[in-house]
């Protein structure tokens, strides 16, 4: 299998492990009557669930509620394994957006059951990211904004200063479990506004101040 490369990197990295993390903004577990988590929250997408700037987000026939969730996705450069906090940002080759499509129905009925989220978010086209900017062309990424626009109507923005778990904390903590390779994206989790998407949106999200930006179609399978 021929892997995708992560887009606006040099060298270019083929993707690897996508690791994202639930429930790390206080008001989205607030939207959505979770409970605030000791740890970080941990799954995985296929990486055929991998979409690109100007591609369409396919809404699965097994589902009637599909959400966007708008987040700060990191490029890992290199291996590591068991990661001190102040060491993290070395581990890192760029930043981009990035967007975990949930068929949020799916998830509640799995939630419900205690059973794993990997169908209600793992579909084909779930996993969309913007081409990346190299690690050094970010100061800071605990203080970046968030925004997602559906129809040129804002439904998503916050900064990434309110994460729970920042981005040093999540690659420490998935290195302690997880070896860390280049290619590995990491999905950082969603500030509140997350709401459904039909047939037919046009989706613009970005990172800072368009720093990086990723657009999409919405249509049904």
């Amino acid at each position: 299998m021929n892997r995708p490369k992560i887009p606006g990197l040099a060298p270019a990295l083929e993707i690897n492990s996508i690791f994202c993390i639930g429930r790390n903004y206080v008001d989205h577990i607030k939207e959505l009557n979770n409970e605030q988590p000791d740890e970080p929250i941990v799954f995985f997408k296929p990486i055929t669930s991998i979409l690109f700037n100007g591609g369409t987000v396919r809404l699965p026939r097994q589902s009637t509620d599909v959400h966007h969730e708008v987040e700060l996705v990191i490029a890992i450069g290199k291996k590591g394994r068991d990661i001190p906090k102040e060491r993290a940002l070395e581990y890192v080759a760029g930043y981009g957006v990035g967007i975990d499509i949930t068929a949020r129905d799916l998830q509640t009925k799995a939630k419900n059951a205690r059973h794993p989220w990997s169908v209600a978010k793992g579909f084909d086209t779930f996993a969309p990211v913007s081409s990346f900017v190299d690690v050094h062309a970010v100061k800071d990424p605990q203080d970046l904004d968030l925004k997602l626009e559906v129809n040129n109507s804002v439904r998503q923005h916050d900064n990434t200063n309110l994460m729970i778990f920042p981005v040093t904390d999540l690659i420490s903590y998935l290195s302690g479990v997880f070896t860390l390779h280049p290619g590995d994206l990491i999905f950082t989790g969603t500030p509140a506004g997350v709401s459904p998407l039909k047939k037919g949106d046009q989706i613009k999200a970005t990172l800072g101040d368009e720093l990086c930006t990723l657009s999409l179609n919405v249509d049904n399978q």
